[in-house]
């Protein structure tokens, strides 16, 4: 099992999609990349902490590739974006990665395939940062790269509120999206 963390805007509009996705065997929302221990989201909605709003997947790496994690990520928000997501603005709906260490190359690469295409008008502005282990449960010690999960009402948002105005709106879009461009990778 291989963990990585997104964060694309608002979690609810990263976790959902990636609930979808085959081999992916678990997607937590939560906060990362602030200079505060446990942050709640009405801090990290402040701008004030500076973590973004992220999900934790884990998932099989023999069922689903780096790559194809990358495409749907890239799918469901803007990369382009400096601290935007449609009308979400400030620092906590950043584009960023947290990615094993080992992997980190290879994301590097991913992401500079992905800005060298003719994907995106503008240039991509994700941030990836190398992590372990140690780092994101909170034993080395280093707040940015830890780790904290968000509270409970915001795990599973979407299945748990989809006639929410916000979920029709604007989660149900990326679903639709997602299961259109990458049906293959679809849980059945």
């Amino acid at each position: 099992m291989e963990t990585i963390f997104f964060g694309g805007g608002c979690f609810w509009c990263v976790e959902a999609p990636f609930l979808l996705l085959k081999g992916v065997q678990k997607v937590t929302p939560g906060y990362m990349g602030g200079r505060y221990k446990s942050p709640t989201y009405e801090s990290v909605c402040s701008g004030q902490t500076g973590h973004a709003e992220v999900v934790k997947v884990e998932f099989d790496a023999k069922a689903i590739s780096h790559a194809s994690l990358f495409d749907v990520f890239f799918t469901i928000h803007d990369p382009t974006t400096l601290n935007k997501q449609g009308a979400d603005e400030g620092t906590q709906y950043r584009s960023i990665v947290f990615i094993e260490e080992f992997n980190y190359d290879n994301a590097k690469v991913l992401l500079s395939e992905k800005n060298s295409s003719s994907i995106f008008e503008n240039p991509i502005v994700t941030e990836i940062i190398p992590v372990g282990p140690k780092d994101w449960s909170g034993e080395s010690g280093d707040i940015k790269k830890t780790f904290w999960s968000a509270e409970n009402y915001h795990q599973n948002y979407f299945n748990n509120n989809k006639n929410n105005a916000y979920c029709s709106a604007v989660i149900s879009p990326k679903i639709t999206k997602i299961r259109q461009s990458y049906f293959e990778l679809v849980k059945g």
